[in-house]
């Protein structure tokens, strides 16, 4: 029978060993997502160019070097319901190079690494068939746009499995996940930019922008991070330069303090923080005949290293 589109889930797990699946389960490790786009083998092809005494292909069949699977996807940006207790997606934002520090009942944090990578199994079910991923890293969007709902906008890379059958364990149940919240005057409780508070943000993306590597050798297959250069684009309404000048802040080399709060309930407060943004560039846009400021920037890590930005969960 054919597989139904709408019939698409994902598990995802931590994995105590790189590449070892950690069998996710439904009531424990079900992530509600959108968007899922699955390559379920990328490879380098190899083929004998042998000269074989005729004109065309080689005799020889083509090899698929490097197999592995890359999937992305989206998930509300919402915190897991319970001050303290970290989302359900947690382990994906592990595996995108973020250290997670719990603090009982009161707050879940994520910041950046430069060693000791996460890695994670991802079960992506397209109806009957599985695709398993495993020793998965990648990188993560946080997406904040007026009118729609905060996102997290997933890319990995794992190790290639083969397709299968095989049901999933357990029930899918939802579990750690609260309903993500639209992004309006209501609430968000704090839209500060570069020092900046109150400001009339329309959009507001913050990328990790993971450089990630497959690399196999005669005795492994890993994924690794071997890069990052966090950053994004700021979309405020313009106003006078008098009331707000962006355009000296991209001018000059001081840094500022950027801090976007969603949501007022414990449990459900998400907070995005870059305490050194450096903004790189302004352009003029238009939303709805107004006039907007677009404000690239970097978000730039201390001489300490490893703080270009947090992610709170409250």
């Amino acid at each position: 029978m054919p597989l139904l589109t709408r019939k698409t889930w994902l598990l995802a797990k931590i994995e105590s060993s790189e590449g070892s699946d950690p069998s996710p389960v439904g009531g424990s490790n079900a992530i509600q997502v959108t968007n899922v786009d699955i390559t379920p083998i990328e490879s380098d092809t190899i083929q004998a160019d042998a000269m074989q005494g005729f004109l065309g292909n080689s005799t020889r069949a083509t090899v698929l070097a490097n197999k592995r699977v890359s999937v992305s996807f989206s998930t509300e940006l919402s915190g897991s319901g319970s001050a303290g207790t970290p989302p359900a997606y947690g382990p994906l934002l592990k595996s995108c190079g973020l250290n997670e520090i719990l603090s009982s009942e009161t707050s879940a944090t994520y910041t950046p690494l430069s060693t000791s990578f996460s890695s994670c199994t991802i079960y992506c079910f397209y109806d009957l068939t599985r695709h398993k991923i495993t020793g998965a890293r990648g990188t993560v969007t946080f997406n904040l746009v007026a009118g729609q709902i905060a996102s997290a906008d997933f890319q990995f890379i794992g190790i290639y499995n083969a397709p299968d059958s095989t049901d999933m364990s357990g029930t899918w149940t939802l579990a750690n996940q609260a309903a993500g919240l639209e992004v309006n005057d209501t609430n968000v409780t704090t839209a500060t930019f570069h020092g900046v508070t109150s400001q009339r943000i329309e959009s507001f993306d913050l990328a990790l922008n993971n450089e990630l590597v497959y690399k196999e050798t005669t005795s492994s297959k890993q994924v690794l991070i071997v890069n990052r250069a966090p950053g994004g684009t700021a979309v405020i309404e313009a106003l006078d330069t008098a009331t707000t000048d962006y355009f000296a802040k991209a001018s000059a080399t001081a840094m500022g303090a950027t801090d976007v709060i969603l949501g007022a309930s414990a449990g459900n407060i998400v907070r995005l923080k870059v305490d050194q943004t450096d903004i790189t560039g302004v352009s003029y846009g238009d939303t709805n005949g107004i006039r907007s400021l677009n404000l690239p920037y970097l978000a730039l890590p201390t001489t300490a290293g490893n703080n270009e930005m947090s992610l709170i969960y409250t």
